[in-house]
């Protein structure tokens, strides 16, 4: 593990990762990093194309070796948009393996399930239950393909946000003492 807990939260559009990664900053007193492929691609005035997908790509590696903060909770991650490459372009830029690169991996993931209703926006496009179970499992064979835990996070309102506290508490925890 790097000397910063970083803690991924991957899982399809609408399952409440930003309210999650917030929640969970808040509950342990540290920082969380919002989802950059949100506010870039909602500041473009035009479609989003493969190029602004690939520069997204290339911020969340960067946002992934960031170490201000003991523990840091990532809204989305490198998964999220490799994924997306895929199934959008079908391809992906050649530094954007397959596992994810070691330097870009989180320490633990949070994957969040899709149980929760969708709630539509204009950024949004794989709302449908079918897609959102779909793209759940493409997330959790990423994750597996870096070797790295995770958990599995399901549930209404405080009870996520309990699921994952107590998921992640066993790692924040271990990591005070240090």
């Amino acid at each position: 593990m790097s000397s910063v807990l970083k803690i991924g939260l991957v899982g399809p559009e609408s399952t409440g990762k930003s309210t999650l990664a917030a929640a969970l900053a808040e509950h342990y007193g540290t920082a969380w990093i919002p989802e950059y492929a949100r506010a870039y691609v909602g500041a473009l005035a035009r479609p989003y194309t493969y190029q602004d997908v690939c520069h997204i790509a290339e911020q969340n590696r960067r946002e992934a070796n960031l170490s201000e903060h003991p523990v840091l909770f990532f809204d989305t991650e490198l998964i999220i948009t490799k994924v997306w490459l895929d199934e959008v372009y079908g391809c992906r830029p050649e530094w954007l393996t397959s596992p994810i690169p070691e330097d870009c991996r989180m320490d633990f993931y949070l994957l969040l399930s899709p149980d929760i209703a969708a709630v539509p926006d204009p950024l949004r496009e794989n709302l449908s239950q079918p897609a959102r179970e779909r793209l759940f499992r493409l997330y959790q064979q990423e994750i597996e393909t870096t070797g790295r835990p995770y958990a599995i996070i399901a549930g209404q309102g405080a009870e996520r946000l309990q699921a994952a506290v107590s998921a992640v508490f066993p790692l924040v925890g271990a990591k005070e003492q240090d």
